[in-house]
């Protein structure tokens, strides 16, 4: 049993799930934060059923004051946060005039303050801590250049210089900081379209190794970087997309 408190956002599902999931049955206690508390409460009864041990914080990381009261409520519940896990993300395909300001906001709202903040509200806890790790979740958007994405692109630029310098800046405290940078996984943000299939397929094209990823593939990534084995490693942005940001196959 490992004895240390995780907390990863936008675990209802994808890449959060698999990650809860997996720090759990590695004997981490998991606080699972997203907006659907109904989904929320059946991962953490599935980790229960199997002897793991759960928390379900329904939080919108929208607002100001999200990331302060999650960790709030992860210490008087479970006393301690060691691992944050930054997964949750704000994602929406559409073109430099139609973008607004309140898509815009959104975007740096969720993907980079809420994760800037969630790390500021816990680092008391993190600095008493002799495991502390922090994993961001960026994007191959945050290197690609493509229509539609540069609010999303440009929040997940932002994560990954986040992490660096954040190391940095943390590493006196014993406090890792690292990123993984997933390329197109079959997660809700590609499925919720009419023929996921399809999405997917045309996704997996533009992949070298012809496929999109699992989300428990980028789990399993995350999990190497949480484990104390990795002990050595902070500041490292690593890139799991099946050669995705180097062009599509033959390119």
């Amino acid at each position: 049993m490992d004895g240390r408190v995780a907390i990863v956002t936008g675990a209802g599902s994808g890449i959060g799930e698999s990650t809860a999931r997996l720090l759990a049955e590695r004997g981490l206690a998991v606080a699972l934060v997203g907006r659907r508390r109904s989904r929320l409460d059946e991962v953490v009864a599935d980790v229960a059923a199997t002897g793991g041990r759960a928390l379900a914080v329904t939080a919108d990381l929208a607002h100001r004051d999200a990331p302060r009261a999650i960790v709030e409520q992860v210490l008087a519940e479970l006393g301690h946060v060691d691992v944050i896990v930054n997964n949750a993300a704000s994602f929406r395909l559409k073109t430099v005039e139609e973008f607004t300001l309140d898509d815009f906001d959104d975007h740096v709202a969720v993907n980079v303050r809420a994760a800037y903040f969630l790390v500021q509200a816990a680092l008391p806890s993190l600095r008493a801590s002799e495991g502390a790790v922090v994993v961001n979740v960026s994007s191959a958007a945050a290197v690609m250049y493509r229509r539609g994405q540069t609010v999303y692109g440009l929040t997940k630029a932002a994560l990954e210089h986040l992490t660096m310098n954040m190391a940095a800046e943390l590493a006196p405290d014993r406090i890792r900081v690292a990123c993984v940078r997933p390329g197109p996984v079959a997660t809700e943000i590609h499925t919720a379209v009419a023929d996921p299939e399809a999405r997917l397929r045309e996704l997996g094209s533009l992949v070298p190794l012809g496929r999109v990823g699992e989300p428990v593939e980028i789990a399993r990534w995350i999990g190497h970087l949480v484990d104390r084995e990795a002990g050595w490693v902070t500041g490292s942005v690593l890139t799991i997309d099946g050669g995705r940001i180097l062009g599509p196959p033959g390119a």
